[in-house]
């Protein structure tokens, strides 16, 4: 069973490697009587008319033919563009896009995840400034404010009110900046006719700011309206922003008063 072998092709004029490849026997071999016009047949005869010959060197060995694939389709992301295989190779799914480091991707850098957000009412922030503008925000310190920097773009969250219950179930669409930096419709934030007149406190600091993500609301209730049933062992911590993850009751409760299916929103 393991005895596939990853290998490599270097070009003794500059010693670039120039091809991966995984098999067994002598396949490592097989490319120096290749006549196809691939970039890989021509790069090994342009090598051999100046008298010389491609060095091939096993990287790794005695290996099942699932490793060999694997090693292999690491070497090629990695290289990727230096290389003239043709084949991306086994895995490719596995592996993030080239050129796309500068981001952070759904799938290899986070999941979108359901969360259970404190509304935390008062003198920076009022539920109905996040209804009508679309966003929610926590901050005026540290952990709040990196509560709301950890949301990512699709995370999907219940909005709770303490004393009151949970109120909208909303998915996130921009990450959290500064309040002094986010603008809802191309108009800032900060000048909007906004019901808590005080979130512009301490907006200057980068510690003390609230901030601010956007939010396309699904549903969301009056206070009065608020879904809360005592003894029935829902999930409202204290903190920011909590996952939902293992409350199976908590987002079973939720499911049946909002009516909807939060697995579904976030897919």
């Amino acid at each position: 069973m393991n005895e596939y072998y990853v290998y490599v092709y270097i070009d003794p004029r500059n010693f670039e490697e120039f091809y991966y490849g995984k098999g067994k026997g002598s396949r490592k071999d097989a490319h120096l009587f290749d006549n196809t016009d691939s970039e890989k047949s021509k790069r090994i005869k342009a090598i051999k008319k100046i008298g010389l010959e491609p060095i091939i060197r096993v990287i790794a060995c005695e290996l099942s033919e699932h490793d060999a694939l694997l090693i292999e389709k690491t070497l090629l992301w990695k290289l990727g563009k230096q290389l003239t295989n043709v084949a991306t190779g086994h895995y490719s799914k596995n592996f993030r896009p080239h050129d796309t480091l500068y981001k952070k991707l759904h799938g290899f850098d986070f999941k979108n995840g359901l969360y259970y957000y404190n509304i935390s009412e008062g003198r920076h922030r009022n539920w109905d400034d996040f209804v009508k503008y679309g966003f929610i925000s926590a901050g005026h310190g540290v952990r709040f404010r990196d509560a709301m920097l950890s949301f990512e773009v699709g995370d999907v969250i219940a909005a709770y009110l303490p004393k009151h219950g949970y109120l909208g179930i909303g998915k996130i669409t921009q990450e959290a900046k500064p309040i002094r930096d986010v603008s809802i419709n191309t108009q800032p934030i900060l000048s909007l006719p906004l019901v808590c007149e005080t979130m512009s406190d301490m907006s200057d600091s980068d510690e003390k700011s609230e901030y601010v993500a956007l939010v396309d609301w699904i549903i969301t209730l009056d206070r009065t309206e608020a879904k809360f049933k005592r003894n029935a062992g829902l999930y409202t911590p204290q903190k920011a922003k909590a996952s939902l993850e293992n409350q199976p009751e908590t987002v079973k409760y939720l499911e049946k008063e909002f009516g909807i299916n939060l697995r579904e929103i976030m897919d």
